[in-house]
This record gives structure tokens, C-alpha cells and sequence, in this order.
């Protein structure tokens, strides 16, 4: 792979005009921000955050629901970490507070750690929360196989799972969206494989990079993007060959359709998109948490002056948020953005981006 000063020197070569390309992964969101590549590079070449934070998606509703099961007597929430901070509608309700007056909360690394707190906890109806897109659905997927497997009746999960592509093409419908390429996500790469992301140039003739995420991958996926620009020839190109094949991971594929299959469901920033969700299907709605304890969906809070949702759709950067860096910060965070080690605010105020 050339260098970094090599592959900048490329990029100022090309004439492209004004152009904003667009990050769909969180941890890409990151890694940018970590290393500075905002600042590297030239002035009419722009990165934007797109919905690529699991945590940063899910909307103050759906967080709301959780947070009054939570308090069901006989209930235990297990978690991936990033959730317990996550704040529902009201202003420092959380997870965490609930776990604090006294619901059982847990945070877990995997759904497995989640199959092994209800075995020791018989008694109790143990609740994973499933957030994440491609990349953490199957281990999620695998996890419910294996309690029906295994006869286990007192698991279940919550599924906020989502999907890359139905959030794509909202977002291209999103009137005054303005983005000329995407950088796709390496790591759901790896599950839907490159032709998982060809509807972007034979769609929408958009230009699509799938990445790694290391500096030296970003600068030289941007440099394609930014060729394919130039050219006026939309592809999509694989720089992460190192972990992205040509039709992904199959087996992974395989057991996501086992478990689940696509339904509605609420984006933070983007409202309700068909089929853009996993649900659990009809033959394993026993381990649905939201089937099991009767949940139904709670309105929609009224609007804050968090920004989240358009930061997240690429129409504002962190900065523009007016809670940014005062009534909102990673201590005492308003908005998912500024909680997830994904979200672009986090980022942005830990490294003071652009």
C-alpha cells in the first residue's frame, strides 16, 4: 500500500470540484477523527458521518421502551456496554440510572454471555438487547438458535437490529442530499461481501469504496472514491480484500436467515423504513422479548434541540449542534451521538474534528 504523503499527493493531483463523501460506519467515523484525515486533506473534499452507529440509530422511543421493562419485576437486561448510557427521552434516564434505583442490568460482550446469565439465573427472564447491523446479527442469530437448541425458556431477545441497504437508499431520498460517494462499511463487508453494495452504482450511479480502517486504507479509499469522481465512472471497489470477499460470509448469511427476516423499523434521523429491521421469525417469536412481554410502541417524544438525527444523515456536523461541547458532553451526554464509542459527536469532541 503506497504511504500516506503519497496517497494525499495523489488526491490534490485530481480535479474534482466540490465533493462530500460520506462514511457509513461508525468506527470509521472514528479512526477519521483519530487520525486527522478531516484536516488532511483538500478543502473542497468533505467527509460526513452517515447512520452507520448502531447506538446512535436507535431512537428515544424504542430506548424508552427498554428502559420501563427494565423495571419489570423478575427481569434481567444484558448489554453491550454502549447502551447503559444511552438516554431515552428524558434528559438522564438511562440504563444506568435504572440499574441504579435497582433493575438488574448487565453488560455482556456477546449474546453467548447473555445464554450463560439466564442458565444461572433460572428464576429470572433474561432480555438481550440486540443492537447492531450485519456485522453483529449473526452472533445474535446464533445465540437464539442455540437456546432453542438447548430448550432454554427464560431467554429472549430485543431486537434493534438493522440493515445497511434500506438505510442507503433513505437516505438518497432524503431531499437536499448531498453526497457524490459512499466509504462503505469493512466490517458489514465481511458479511454481505461486495455485491451486497453494488446497488449504489447501477441504482443511484453513485461511486462506493468498501474499506478498511486503518489511516492509510481511508486516504487510499478516498483517493478511489475521488478517481471514480474524476472518471465519471461509479463502481464499486474493494480495498479491504483483506477481510471482504466478492459474496461474503455465507455461513453468517445462512443463520441470519434462519433466525430472522426484515421488518419496519424506526431510524433515529431517517423515521420508518420498510424492511430496513430483523425480527425474529414466526417459528422463534417464543424467544421475541417484545412478543413475550406484550410491548407495545410508545409515541414519539417531542423534539429537542439535540441534533443527533441530522448529524447522523450527513446535513450537520457535531459542531453545528447548539448542545455541543456545553450542555452535551461524554459525562453527561443528551444525544446517543456523544455516548457511543461509534458516535461522530464522541469523536469530534474527543479529538475537536472539523
Amino acid at each position: 500500500m503506497p504511504s500516506a504523503e503519497k496517497i494525499l499527493e495523489a488526491i490534490r493531483r485530481l480535479d474534482v470540484g466540490r465533493v462530500n463523501l460520506m462514511e457509513v460506519c461508525g468506527t470509521h467515523t472514528m479512526a477519521i477523527a483519530r487520525a486527522g484525515i478531516k484536516s488532511l486533506l483538500p478543502e473542497n473534499v468533505k467527509l460526513l458521518s452517515g447512520p452507520g452507529c448502531p447506538v446512535c440509530v436507535t431512537p428515544a422511543e424504542v430506548i424508552d421502551q427498554i428502559l420501563e421493562l427494565s423495571m419489570e419485576p423478575g427481569i434481567i437486561i444484558t448489554s453491550y456496554g454502549d447502551m447503559l448510557r444511552v438516554p431515552g427521552s428524558t434528559p438522564g434516564d438511562s440504563l444506568l440510572r435504572r440499574r441504579a434505583l435497582g433493575a438488574r442490568v448487565e453488560i455482556v460482550y456477546s449474546p453467548m454471555d447473555a445464554i450463560v446469565i439466564a442458565k444461572e439465573n433460572s428464576a429470572k427472564e433474561v432480555v438481550f438487547l440486540g443492537v447492531g447491523f450485519e456485522t453483529t446479527a449473526p452472533g445474535t442469530a446464533a445465540a437464539v438458535l442455540a437456546a432453542r437448541e438447548q430448550g432454554l425458556r427464560n431467554f429472549t431477545v430485543f431486537s434493534m437490529l438493522k440493515l445497511v441497504e434500506p438505510a442507503l437508499r433513505a437516505l438518497m431520498g432524503l431531499e437536499g442530499f448531498d453526497v457524490q460517494g459512499f466509504l462503505c462499511p469493512g466490517h458489514v463487508g465481511t458479511i454481505i461481501g461486495e455485491r451486497g453494495f453494488r446497488f449504489l452504482p447501477k441504482e443511484y450511479g453513485m461511486p462506493a469504496v468498501i474499506s478498511g480502517f486503518e489511516a492509510e486504507d481511508i486516504l487510499l479509499s478516498v483517493y478511489w472514491l475521488l478517481r471514480q469522481i474524476a472518471e465519471g465512472t461509479p463502481r464499486v471497489q474493494n480495498e479491504y480484500t483483506r477481510a471482504v470477499s466478492e459474496k461474503g460470509n455465507v455461513l453468517a448469511q445462512k443463520i441470519l436467515r434462519e433466525a430472522f427476516e426484515p421488518r419496519a423499523d424506526l431510524w433515529r434521523g431517517l423515521g420508518r423504513i420498510e424492511a430496513s429491521g430483523l425480527g425474529l421469525r414466526q417459528e422463534l417469536r417464543d424467544y421475541d422479548a417484545q412478543v413475550r412481554f406484550d410491548l407495545t410502541e410508545l409515541p414519539a417524544p417531542k423534539p429537542t434541540a439535540c441534533r443527533c438525527g441530522q448529524v447522523i444523515t450527513g446535513r450537520m456536523g457535531p459542531q453545528g449542534c447548539p448542545l455541543f461541547d456545553g450542555r452535551c458532553t461524554p459525562e453527561d451526554p443528551v444525544g446517543p451521538c456523544m455516548v457511543s464509542s461509534e458516535g461522530a459527536c464522541a469523536a469530534a469532541y474527543k479529538y475537536q474534528t472539523i
